[in-house]
């Protein structure tokens, strides 16, 4: 029987302004998510996490892995401007090849979850290469959920999110609205796959915040 896998996508801004507290605090919380995920064998069996950063460009920082093969993580590095195009470019490939490398591995991939987040608003034409990435054309498009402070808008948000989108409202700082963030990631990496092995026969059971500290929740536009 195939193993059923749970694939999750951190896609972090890694423009100049996040230069500070708002990476500080990423880069410190990145360690203790992993560890965690690691150190609980249902979820590290089910979930694999990838990491990929953006600025001008994008790069894919931690290819998606089983959790208890990563050795090391790499640091999150502000630089470049808030290019959104080229992290939706390099997620649509990158879900792509992965997704085609675990069945050819002999897993069931579920469809791929996708957490967003920026404190800008995007300095080139994204929306053609965010339609490629959401289209359900594409077989494993992803669900992605939106989380940003600072510059961005609430529109902006609206239209990255697939499901649902968080706007930080100000009554945290950044590096705490940052930090609820990765709890948030924890918590649903955690939940879909405890649910997941609990119910193998129902697929992918995903748990997604509906809240979170800090955030006020905005519906995502229709795709």
């Amino acid at each position: 029987m195939s193993e059923q896998v749970l694939p999750f996508y951190l896609v972090c801004d890694e423009s100049s302004s996040m230069q500070g507290p708002p990476l500080d605090a990423i880069n410190q919380e990145l360690p203790r998510i992993y560890q965690e995920i690691a150190s609980n064998p249902v979820v590290a069996d089910k979930a694999r996490l990838c990491l990929i950063g953006f600025s001008t460009h994008a790069e894919v920082l931690l290819p998606l892995a089983d959790l208890n093969e990563i050795q090391s993580l790499s640091q999150l590095s502000p630089r470049g401007v808030t290019n959104y195009g080229t992290a939706f470019s390099l997620l649509r490939d990158t879900i792509e090849r992965d997704i085609k490398e675990l069945k050819q591995a002999g897993h069931t991939p579920f469809r791929p979850t996708v957490f967003f987040l920026t404190d800008g608003q995007p300095t080139d034409d994204w929306h053609g290469d965010h339609q490629r990435l959401v289209d359900p054309a594409f077989g494993p498009h992803p669900t992605i959920l939106a989380f940003g402070f600072g510059e961005v808008r609430p529109e902006t948000l609206q239209k990255v999110a697939t499901f649902r989108a968080f706007i930080a409202n100000g009554d945290v700082s950044p590096a705490q609205a940052l930090r609820e963030f990765a709890r948030q990631l924890l918590n649903s990496v955690v939940q879909s796959a405890v649910a997941s092995s609990a119910s193998p026969s129902s697929g992918a059971l995903m748990v997604f915040p509906d809240q979170a500290k800090g955030y006020t929740v905005l519906p995502a536009e229709p795709v």
